[in-house]
């Protein structure tokens, strides 16, 4: 985890929840699961926001360049 963190309130029962599914994984804390799953969340919301993926730019250039547009 991060040297710098900061607090965050979860319901109780939330915090069993993770608990409970972390047992036994690599996850070393309830801390650690959220900060990976909300990492990860940011993640997508990011890559939503671009207007192509890498590989669909890719495909689109191979287009363009076939029909003749780009070098």
């Amino acid at each position: 985890m991060e040297k710098d963190s900061i607090a965050v309130s979860i319901p109780a029962s939330l915090h069993k929840k993770i608990e409970e599914r972390i047992k036994g994984s690599e996850d070393a804390s309830v801390s650690n699961y959220i900060a990976k799953v909300l990492r990860e969340k940011l993640a997508q919301e990011e890559k939503k926001g671009e207007a192509f993926s890498q590989d669909d730019e890719e495909k689109v250039k191979a287009r363009l360049k076939a029909l003749g547009y780009i070098d």
